[in-house]
C-alpha cells in the first residue's frame, strides 16, 4: 500500500517528449515504418490499455462469478488490444488539426506527417477487422453490442469539437465491453451489469479529467474542449462528485451480487489511491495532474483484485 500511495511515473516532459530524435545509423525503410505505426497506436504507452483492461475484467468475473472461459478471456484481453490501438489510430486522425498546438501531442506521427491520414485510416480499418474477427468466435447478442462499440470507437475523436463532454463519451467507450462481457457469458446484459457500466462511465470522466487538465491552457488556445476547461475553478470539486459516485456505484454493485469483505478491502484500497490523487494534485500543475491520471492504473487493479479474491474464495 505504501508503494501505491507513493507512486513515482515517468516526469511528464519525458512522457511526452515526443519529437523527433536527432539522425543517428541508418534504418531500414520498413523498420522505420513499423517503428512510426507502433507509436501511432501507443504501444509504447500501455496506460490506456490497462485502464480499458480493467474494467473489461471486472465484466468478464463478475459475469462468470469467478474466472472466466478460457477462450472469452483471450478473446477480451486481445480485443482490448486491437480496439484501444484503434481508438488511439482514429483519435490522431481526428485531431491532426489540434495535435499539432498542444505541447503533448505535436511529435504524434500524423501531427509531423511522419504518417499520412490514408495510411492512419487503413490502419485503423484493419485493427478493427481484426478486433470484430474475434467477435465472431462469441454469440449473436455480443456481435451485435460489438457494432455499437465499433460506432463509439470511431465517433469519440470528433466530440471535443462540439461539446464539452468528450470525457464522459469516452468513458461510454471505454465501459462498453462490460455489457459485452455478460453477453459472451451469460447471453444476456442483466441489471447489474448496466450498474457497473454506470461506475466505469464516472470513473472514466473523472481520471480522464485529469488527463485533460494537464492540457487545458493548449487546448482553450485551440478552440478544443473537455470536461476540464467546462469545470473550471470547480475542476477538483467535481472530480470529488464524480469519484464518489463511481465508489458509490461499486458499493452498491457488491450489495447486489452478495460480493463480501475482499470486495470492499479492494474498494478501500482504491478510496485511498483516490484520496492521494487528490492530495498529490491539488496544485493542477501539469506533471501532477498527469500522475494523478496515471494513478488511476492501480485503482483499477485494486477493484479488480478485490472482485477476484472474493469470487475465488466463494466459489
Amino acid at each position: 500500500m505504501a508503494a501505491l500511495l507513493t507512486f513515482r511515473p515517468m516526469p511528464y516532459e519525458r512522457y511526452v517528449s515526443e519529437q523527433p530524435r536527432p539522425p543517428g545509423p541508418a534504418v531500414p525503410r520498413w523498420r522505420e515504418r513499423l517503428g512510426q505505426y507502433w507509436k501511432l497506436v501507443r504501444g509504447d504507452r500501455p496506460i490506456g490499455v490497462l485502464l480499458l483492461l480493467w474494467p473489461t475484467w471486472w465484466g468478464l468475473w463478475l459475469a462468470a462469478e469467478g474466472f472466466p472461459p478460457w477462450h472469452l478471456f483471450a478473446i477480451f484481453t486481445a480485443g482490448v488490444w486491437l480496439t484501444r490501438s484503434a481508438g488511439c489510430v482514429i483519435n490522431d486522425y481526428a485531431d491532426r488539426w489540434l495535435d499539432p498546438q498542444v505541447e503533448r501531442t505535436k511529435g504524434r506521427p500524423l501531427a509531423t506527417g511522419a504518417v499520412s491520414g490514408r495510411e492512419a485510416l487503413a490502419l485503423f480499418a484493419v485493427l478493427m477487422l481484426a478486433a470484430f474477427a474475434l467477435v465472431l468466435l462469441t454469440n449473436r447478442l455480443t456481435v451485435y453490442l460489438s457494432v455499437v462499440g465499433v460506432f463509439l470507437a470511431s465517433s469519440y475523436p470528433y466530440l471535443k469539437r462540439h461539446t464539452y463532454l468528450p470525457q464522459v463519451y469516452l468513458g461510454v467507450a471505454f465501459g462498453w465491453a462490460i455489457p459485452m462481457a455478460f453477453a459472451a457469458v451469460q447471453g444476456t446484459v442483466p441489471p447489474i451489469a448496466w450498474l457497473l457500466f454506470l461506475a466505469n462511465v464516472l470513473w472514466a470522466t473523472a481520471y480522464d479529467t485529469w488527463y485533460a487538465m494537464v492540457d487545458r491552457e493548449d487546448d482553450l488556445a485551440a478552440g478544443a474542449k473537455s470536461t476540464a476547461i467546462l469545470f473550471g475553478e470547480a475542476d477538483l470539486i467535481a472530480l470529488a462528485v464524480l469519484y464518489t459516485g463511481f465508489l458509490a456505484a461499486l458499493a452498491l454493485l457488491g450489495l447486489r451480487a452478495g460480493l463480501g469483505g475482499w470486495y470492499y478491502a479492494g474498494l478501500a484500497v482504491a478510496a485511498l489511491l483516490v484520496l492521494w490523487q487528490f492530495r498529490h494534485a491539488r496544485d493542477r500543475s501539469r506533471q501532477r495532474c498527469f500522475e494523478a491520471f496515471l494513478h488511476n492504473n492501480w485503482v483499477g487493479m485494486a477493484v479488480f483484485a478485490g472482485l477476484a479474491f472474493d469470487l475465488l474464495l466463494r466459489a
